[in-house]
Parts: C-alpha cells; sequence; structure tokens
C-alpha cells in the first residue's frame, strides 16, 4: 500500500521535520519504492517535486530539506505500484485546474472494475486507478457547479463522491485545492493538530527530535495528516474508516464520521490493503 503525507495550517509553515521520517518509508523503513512526489501551494502557483527513485534515496526529495518551502498546504505521497507502471506519469500526487484553482490530489488503495466514463473536463494522463479516481471526482464537482462552491458545500459533494468511488475497493485520499484539504479514510489514515503549548516531537522511523516551541509562534495551528503516525511521543488521532474531514487554517473545520465507527488496528489495516491488491 502506498502512503500519505499531507499538512494543512493557518501560517505558511515548512514540512522538513515530517518529511524526514516519512522519506524513510520509500524504501529504508518500509517498501513502498516505486517513486515518490511531493506538491507544495505557494500563493496561486504550484510546486511540485517527483522521481520514480526510491523517496529515501532519491536526490530530488533531499531537495526539501536542502531548500525548505514554507506553504499552507503540502501533500506528498510514497509509492508502491499496484496499477500503472512505475513512471513520472504515474507518479502522485496529481494536478489539475479547477475554477481557476490548482487541485492536489492522492490516493492509496486499489480500486478494481473502475472505469467511469470519459470525462468533458478532465482525463488521466496515466495508467493508474488513482488518477481516473481524480479526474472523476474534479468531473462530477465541475459539471455540478459553474463556479467554485463554498467549503460546506464542497465537503458535502466530496463525501458524495467518496462514497461512490469506495464501492471499488480500497480508497485512502487526500485533496487541496490551496486553500482547504480533505482528507477521506478507507482503512488507515491518522492526523494530530500541533498548537501551543507546543512541545518536542521524535520521529519513529528516525532519530531525530525538534522543539516546536522553539520554531513556532503561539499562534501557529498545524494539522499533519499521515497513513501511520511519524512521531512516537505525541498522541495522534485515527480517522474511522469511511471518515471523511476538512481542515482550514490547522484545524478540523467539517467531518462526517459513520454511524458506530471502525478503527482498525494497524496490522488490521495493512491486511485489507493486502486484501485489496
Amino acid at each position: 500500500m502506498c502512503q500519505l503525507l499531507a499538512m494543512n495550517a493557518n501560517t505558511p509553515t515548512d514540512i522538513v521535520f515530517s518529511f524526514d521520517g516519512f522519506r524513510r518509508r520509500g524504501g529504508l523503513t518500509d517498501c513502498h519504492s516505486d517513486g515518490f512526489g511531493i506538491a507544495f501551494f505557494e500563493d496561486n502557483a504550484c510546486r511540485l517535486l517527483q522521481d520514480t527513485t526510491p523517496c529515501a534515496t532519491s536526490p530530488f526529495a533531499d531537495m526539501v530539506k536542502k531548500c525548505p518551502i514554507r506553504s499552507t498546504n503540502i501533500i506528498a505521497h510514497i509509492r508502491r505500484a499496484t496499477q500503472g507502471q512505475i513512471s513520472l506519469a504515474n507518479t502522485h500526487p496529481f494536478i489539475r485546474e479547477a475554477w481557476g484553482k490548482y487541485w492536489l490530489f492522492a490516493h492509496n488503495g486499489n480500486l478494481k472494475n473502475f472505469a467511469p466514463p470519459q470525462g468533458i473536463f478532465f482525463q488521466p494522463v496515466g495508467k493508474t486507478d488513482s488518477e481516473t479516481a481524480f479526474c472523476y471526482l474534479l468531473e462530477r464537482l465541475r459539471q455540478q457547479f459553474d463556479d467554485c462552491p463554498n467549503d460546506e458545500i464542497l465537503f458535502s459533494a466530496l463525501c458524495k463522491i467518496c462514497t461512490e468511488i469506495r464501492q471499488y475497493g480500497l480508497f485512502n485520499c487526500v485533496i487541496s485545492n490551496g486553500e482547504v484539504l480533505f482528507a477521506h479514510c478507507g482503512s488507515l489514515v491518522h492526523y494530530i493538530i500541533r498548537q501551543a503549548p507546543f512541545g518536542v516531537a521524535s520521529l519513529s522511523d528516525n532519530d531525530i527530535s525538534i522543539d516546536f516551541a522553539q520554531e513556532t509562534t503561539p499562534q501557529d495551528k498545524v494539522a499533519v495528516i499521515a497513513t501511520l503516525p511519524l512521531t512516537h511521543n505525541e498522541r495522534w488521532q485515527q480517522l474511522a474508516i469511511n471518515q471523511s474531514v476538512l481542515f482550514k487554517n490547522g484545524e478540523i473545520v467539517y467531518q462526517q464520521v459513520p454511524e458506530n465507527p471502525q478503527y482498525p488496528s494497524v496490522e488490521m489495516g495493512l491486511n485489507m490493503a493486502r486484501q485489496a491488491v
């Protein structure tokens, strides 16, 4: 199963610390070695880095630390290919324009027999179920709304479309338009909201710690979303299966929690991924 990383903050923030642990899962501490991508919103534009080599050893991944980029919305992905060859065209996150805004999307899981009709506005370039799902999702939105809907309506629409897509298999995803960040959980998605009083965090995949009190202001609020927790000394929250959330300015503004929510263990979630292949 691929793994996701995303960040939503109320002030431009770099993701160097989180990415340092996350990237090691791309070939060192885990087996997601079929490429990676990371994208940063900067004003009305996006800065996108992708590579088909393992993230843990990619010189492009090194650039994230060497040239820290501050952003309020970031999406990253390390890939373990299930559909589509290893190529840049099949590497997440995917990017499209809608209503004069860039949209970023990344997915892990596996969708079987998912073949929606060709869209009018959006069509996949590569051969992945993930990009097909992204194009379908945006196509549904674009045909439904002449202008970008407000946050509440957007969240409701995204929840409905995700409900459709997940009928075809395992569907964990994150999507952002640079203002908000939406996450949907099909098996394993965790998050943490860091805010004052800040403390020390220690990575699970590397012997590195950081004192966020020395790196932030009392007004900062940063939400980090990841497939699995990145630190071992902080309290991460787990999304339930089929739960959706919308982050804005570093906090949850909308969420949809299923009745009788289920929170699988890590092993159960990984088994769900294995069975979905």
